[in-house]
């Protein structure tokens, strides 16, 4: 779904009849600052096509400062042809419809055009016209952590209904078990028994792990996402001594965050240990490698919801890829691209980030696997 839709309305300031003088008193980005808190990109149109205000948004789509865009005719920023944009321009002013919406894309040098859902309307003042810019790849990127949050939801409904049905029947089969032990005839025949009472502990056991992020309590305090990294890389080259390369690529300004430390140690570990099962054959060569790289991304969006800053930190390892026939499930229960997986890893680690507001993303080819986590930073 796209960003709400800020009203041409509510875009400029409300005299009163008896000092509208006011409000030409006021400057453009005195009257348009309200949409700089919007993540859509907006931009705010004289009578003659220039721009008279352009969003935050807009500025870091574009790469262009406020100041290098006023002025500039912003139809010549679109794919479509100008004629297109011109006409739809005037609509709005002649107050023809109450807004205009077509697909476009925003030119933006040295990169691609930007794919853009259009919306043209006219601003409450009657001459200036108001310019909204939806992406469309974060439109979709937006679809598919909606998607992310209800099967996290769904799949937690699940797991606590599946637990309660399979806990009941293993506790009585586990118990008969040993009590038909007692009885055995034969020692011989223990055999057996053994097998059902360690069947039924490997179920429970596995029961208790769907079950562990919705048991244990959110301990929050203070999070140095650097020594959550180290303790990590830590535990992993134990594992790995050698053949095993992992990188670090930090950016030591990040500051401190609140959160479950514990929490985020365990989803990182399992992304990471993910990542090194992954890399078995090129662990054997010696030339397996990991990154863990921490950067801070300004002015995003995720959750349906825009941060100023968040925590953007990559797992990046040099393995053949996740599978393609499970490239959109890996983070549901139960799903595994490798001989004799559980699939929990990286649903808890989807869990316990969430538990951060944030989310994971996975962006995968031969070669190079990339897990993102988001997390809002204060």
């Amino acid at each position: 779904m796209a960003a709400p839709t800020v009203p041409a309305k509510a875009a400029t300031a409300q005299p009163h009849d008896n000092d509208s003088h006011s409000t030409h008193a006021l400057s453009a980005a005195e009257r348009y600052q309200a949409l700089d808190l919007v993540s859509t990109l907006v931009a705010v149109l004289r009578p003659d096509g220039t721009v008279l205000f352009a969003n935050v948004a807009l500025e870091t789509a574009l790469g262009q400062s406020r100041r290098m865009l006023e002025g500039v005719d912003f139809s010549s920023y679109f794919t479509t042809e100008q004629g297109v944009v011109r006409s739809a321009l005037d609509g709005a002013r002649s107050e023809n419809f109450a807004a205009l919406r077509f697909d476009s894309g925003l030119r933006r040098a040295p990169q691609d055009p930007l794919p853009v859902h259009v919306s043209v309307a006219c601003v409450d003042n009657g001459s200036d016209v108001l310019i909204e810019c939806w992406p469309l790849e974060a439109q979709a990127r937006q679809d598919r952590e909606e998607r992310l949050r209800e099967q996290a939801l769904a799949n937690k409904e699940l797991i606590r209904n599946l637990a309660h049905e399979i806990k009941n029947p293993l506790g009585g089969i586990r118990g008969a078990a040993q009590l038909l032990e007692m009885e055995l005839p034969s020692r011989d025949l223990e055999e057996y028994t053994q097998v059902i009472i360690h069947e039924a502990d490997r179920l429970q056991s596995l029961v208790d792990r769907l079950l562990a992020p919705h048991r244990h309590p959110h301990q929050v305090g203070d999070v140095n996402i650097h020594e959550v990294c180290e303790r990590v890389r830590s535990l992993v080259l134990v594992e790995y001594p050698r053949g095993l390369d992992i990188r670090r690529d930090y950016d030591i300004s990040i500051p401190e965050f609140r959160g479950d430390r514990e929490q985020l140690i365990q989803a990182l570990l399992n992304i990471v240990q993910n990542a090194a099962l992954s890399l078995s054959e090129r662990i054997a060569a010696g030339d397996a490698q990991i990154v863990l790289r921490t950067r801070v991304a300004r002015q995003v969006t995720f959750g349906r919801q825009r941060y100023r800053l968040a925590l953007d930190l990559h797992v990046i390892d040099n393995g053949p890829g996740v599978p393609e026939a499970i490239k959109d499930r890996i983070f549901y229960p139960l799903v595994t691209g490798r001989d004799g997986g559980s699939g929990l890893g990286l649903t808890l680690a989807q869990t316990f980030v969430q538990r951060h507001h944030g989310l994971i993303e996975c962006d995968s080819a031969p070669g190079r696997t990339d897990f993102r986590i988001l997390i809002p930073l204060p």
